[in-house]
């Protein structure tokens, strides 16, 4: 769509946008498509990105697949960082999904006798940040390459069941679409490798197949949990009728429910998620996540002397004044209520009518912390002993500690090949039961990270476990007594990221359920951190970890947080933090906070500290107290259990102070340009109800700001990317020719202002000419979701924070400098920097170590594609070395070792009389002074000068 075209109030019909409809998955594949296309012809394809960690927190695991003759040998998926390989039993790992066009994993299943490897893409847990797969993928080279054999509009894949006996027979258990209704759920079946595929089990269009387990010697006997669910932005119900055990007798082809109402298992509106272990053709355990309420005499805890929330929810204004002030006091001070709130000033408070007993209670309730507040049944343990005819529940007690509200994050369970009474349950923490479920004990170590999702018990040795959670890889030996770590692949889930001004500057962010980091740029990942015990990333605050903010005259002072709005201000140095939420009045609705809350130091003042709720807080002092200066800027929220009508995003313009910007989960873009005085929507004309995951004031024109708009929870996988030029009062569509994929960021170089970048769900993209076009920008990185981007100016470094393969940095100085008329030019090199001499170029600090080697990258930029000669001469034109580039159009990089050829060497020797030392490595290093580089080729020839000082 071309930039000049407004947004209009007929702006949808006109344009076709359909923000509530699912994306088809042919519109998926075509994108896909599209995206390898402009990929194979980007300018900025040659342009390299490194991975810069960190890896010792890791990401979630979703599955590990084990050769049962080799157990040193396996495969690991992560939700969203790909399929990594092991053979030293997980001391490193080599990535073998790369070159496939996602990273979204949901179950891994490998044929170990013919090295077949099966990928179902989409994440199996229904999370917030559970991305989207295209279908199942199969290698047959050990994920040299990789074929997508269908079920493109699976969305999300449970799991994959291999016939040991038949490399062609898979079942696979379709989760199906997170947040819309879909028909292609339920089981499919091939016999022919995936060529074709047979639904062989449908529920209805909510209901999906989270989980499939077979029996261990007869593959002709397999139970299937079916998974009704419907998650919404503002809520998530994880239970439904149709939710189910289901039985196949004959491999798959034909199904019947078991968990009937005779049956003795669950059945109705609370069955959740259902989880699957079969121990042989008789004995089957399921653990079950239900959602039904726990008996009132059950659930209510014993009569405290203490007050409680719910105690002021009927309480009279007679009672409230009659209340003994101290045990009042003891109520206000444990629950958080601000200072100001204590018994003297709650009772006049009552007296004078301006507030009711029941507002003490509404104080503490908001959609945030109502997902904690749910007493149902949870984790529940069943088994039958008869092939599943019956079933009869085997803890004892409640088991709680363990789902917590979170069933439907986990619900998967295991059982010990060689002893049928030994199972173990995932969940927040992991626990083992060696009496058929009725006890447990947890074995969660203390270096192993909650929440849990995969496990692998060895067949040939009891309590040989393989453990798959939100924090990577452990091993255990002696049935979880101790653990082994095996975190080296860099799969960070980051939410956010950013960086200081130090030398060398340091990066943040915060990540899924792995708090915040903080790390040098030029920090190297290596094992040798073992030896010393300093890992250089820390981490300085825990649960999910959130935005970050960094005060620019004393990096010390860092603002974060975690999930809904928790946040802190952070004495770095000195280890001390504030707690600095805004909070609401008494008897004023309380505010809510979005999973990922907004926060902004002011370019203008950094004592000045922007945070969105749903109506944004202003404070003037670092967080120490907070004014409001918005009425609610969303649409108002919506009933559920989670927090919505939230911010999402806030920018300032950096030219004039109070000229700000809020985005909403909800739809709304509001600006103002007095310091909150008045505020006006300036997203009437844009597409409605969609996420506003950026908002941005331009660093060039005080007028112009840029916002994207995410249509991921209503599966929309459009790309919507904005510009205007006259603060929001219209708007031009610039997402142009990028590829269908929700958008997460804009970002606009502080250098040149036609100069943008904008991170998806499925990669990076840069423009050169304010969005009339856009190149694929990610040599380096894999198909993976870029969530945020952030610019070092003065290194002019690019780092990319990806949802599951960490941070990504590259040297954007050549881009910055790329204006109409040099992007024009046939040809134009960039001049390398100075380089330093070194007399131990070539040689080690010891025989065994490896040898330090010089380089020299030369960037250059052409229109024409073709062969390059590049040839490096001294000041006094002696050929010394000299090489061929296949040069793309676009930018190039030449790479030298600054070595001299054998030819360039004797060349060298007859004109200038000198002795050249040859380096420990064999190789001839140039001496100090002045060269060029000639290129030559296509009708061009430019000469690029460098020095070695």
């Amino acid at each position: 769509m071309n930039k000049s075209i407004l947004i209009t109030l007929l702006f949808s019909a006109t344009l076709g946008f359909s923000q509530i409809a699912a994306t088809s998955s042919d519109n998926v594949e075509t994108a896909l498509q599209q995206k390898s296309q402009l990929s194979k012809n980007s300018i900025v394809k040659n342009i390299p990105f490194t991975n810069i960690g960190p890896t010792v927190m890791s990401g979630r695991v979703v599955d590990v697949d084990v050769n049962p003759e080799n157990p040193t040998e396996f495969y690991v998926g992560y939700a969203s960082g790909g399929l990594w390989y092991t053979a030293n039993n997980g001391t490193t790992f080599t990535p073998v999904l790369d070159n496939s066009d996602t990273q979204n994993v949901g179950d891994i299943a490998v044929d170990w006798k013919n090295g077949t490897i099966w990928v179902g893409t989409g994440e199996n847990n229904a999370s917030r940040s559970s991305y989207a797969g295209i279908g199942i993928l199969k290698s047959t080279d050990k994920g040299e390459t990789w074929q997508n054999m269908g079920l493109t509009d699976s969305h999300h894949i449970g799991r994959i069941i291999l016939n040991p006996n038949n490399a062609n027979e898979v079942i696979v258990g379709v989760t199906g679409h997170l947040y819309t209704p879909n028909e292609n759920r339920g089981i499919y079946k091939t016999t022919d490798g995936g060529k074709t595929w047979v639904k062989t089990l449908y529920v209805n269009d909510a209901a999906g197949i989270i989980d499939v387990a077979v029996a261990p010697n007869s593959f002709s006997v397999m139970y299937a949990a079916a998974w009704e669910k419907d998650r919404k932005a503002w809520d998530f119900i994880g239970n439904g009728n149709g939710s189910g055990i289901y039985k196949s007798t004959d491999a798959g082809n034909t199904w019947v429910k078991v968990s009937t109402a005779e049956s003795g298992f669950p059945t109705g509106d609370g069955v959740g998620r259902i989880g699957l272990a079969v121990f042989d053709d008789n004995t089957v355990y399921a653990v079950h996540d239900n959602q039904f309420r726990r008996p009132t005499d059950d659930s209510s805890p014993k009569k405290s002397e203490n007050l409680s929330k719910d105690d002021f929810k009927n309480m009279s204004v007679d009672q409230l004044l009659n209340l003994e002030d101290k045990k009042l006091n003891e109520f206000l001070k444990t629950n958080g209520f601000q200072e100001k709130y204590r018994a003297d000033n709650v009772k006049q408070l009552v007296r004078s009518g301006s507030v009711k007993p029941v507002d003490l209670a509404k104080y503490l309730e908001d959609a945030n912390a109502m997902l904690f507040d749910t007493p149902v049944i949870g984790a529940e343990v069943y088994k039958s002993n008869d092939d599943g005819k019956t079933w009869s529940k085997q803890n004892i007690n409640y088991i709680d500690d363990l789902f917590y509200s979170y069933g439907y994050y986990f619900a998967q369970i295991n059982v010990d090949p060689s002893n049928v009474n030994k199972i173990y349950l995932a969940g927040v923490p992991i626990i083992k039961s060696d009496d058929g479920g009725k006890t447990y004990t947890s074995i969660n170590g203390d270096n192993v990270h909650a929440d849990h999702h995969a496990l692998w018990i060895n067949p040939k040795k009891s309590g040989h476990l393989i453990n798959g959670n939100d924090g990577g890889v452990n091993i255990t030996y002696d049935d979880g007594a101790s653990w082994i770590k095996n975190n080296s692949p860099s799969v960070g889930q980051f939410y956010a990221i950013n960086v200081d001004n130090e030398k060398p500057y340091n990066v943040y962010g915060g990540l899924q359920d792995n708090g915040v980091w903080k790390g040098a740029h030029t920090a190297k990942e290596s094992t040798e951190w073992h030896q010393s015990g300093d890992y250089p990333w820390k981490s300085i605050m825990g649960g999910d970890g959130m935005q970050v903010q960094i005060d620019n005259r004393n990096a010390n002072i860092v603002y974060t947080g975690y999930q809904f709005g928790n946040y802190f201000r952070l004495d770095v140095a000195n280890d001390k933090q504030k707690y600095i939420q805004p909070k609401h009045e008494l008897g004023e609705t309380p505010y809510r906070f979005n999973w990922q809350t907004p926060i902004l130091l002011s370019s203008h003042n950094q004592d000045i500290l922007y945070l969105g709720g749903n109506k944004l807080h202003r404070s003037l002092n670092q967080g120490d107290d907070w004014e409001t200066i918005s009425p609610d800027l969303t649409q108002g929220g919506k009933a559920g259990n989670v927090a919505y009508g939230t911010l999402t995003t806030i920018s300032e313009s950096p030219f004039k102070f109070g000229l700000i910007y809020t985005g909403s989960d909800d739809g709304y873009i509001q600006v103002t340009q007095n310091g909150g005085g008045n505020w006006e929507n300036i997203s009437t004309n844009l597409p409605k109800d969609l996420w506003v995951s950026r908002v941005a004031a331009s660093k060039h024109k005080k007028e112009r700001v840029y916002a994207t708009l995410n249509g991921y929870r209503n599966d929309n996988f459009t790309a919507y990317v904005f510009k205007s030029d006259n603060y929001g009062k219209t708007w031009t569509n610039i997402a142009a020719n990028i590829p269908a994929s929700p958008v997460n960021v804009i970002l606009e170089d502080p250098i040149n202002e036609n100069l943008l970048f904008v991170g998806t769900d499925n990669g990076l993209y840069a423009s050169f000419n304010q969005g009339d076009s856009w190149e694929v920008f990610q040599n380096g990185i894999p198909n993976v979701a870029v969530h945020d981007l952030v610019i070092q100016p003065e290194a002019k470094h690019l780092l990319v924070g990806t949802h599951g393969r960490s941070i990504y940095k590259t040297d954007i100085a050549q881009l910055e400098a790329m204006n109409a008329a040099m992007l024009s030019k046939s040809f134009y090199a960039f001049q390398p920097e100075k380089i330093k001499h070194s007399n131990r170029w070539g040689s080690s600090w010891s025989t065994w170590g490896k040898p330090q080697t010089p380089g020299l990258d030369i960037t250059f930029y052409t229109t024409k594609a073709g062969v390059y000669n590049a040839t490096i001469v001294t000041k006094n034109g002696i050929p010394v070395s000299a090489t061929t580039v296949n040069a793309d159009k676009g930018f190039n990089v030449v790479s030298y070792d600054l070595a001299f050829s054998k030819s360039g060497k004797s060349s060298y020797l007859k004109k200038v009389k000198t002795e050249l030392k040859e380096a420990n490595d064999g190789k001839t290093y140039l001496p100090k002074g002045k060269y060029e580089m000639v290129l030559d080729g296509n009708g061009l020839k430019e000469k690029v000068p460098f020095e070695i000082e």
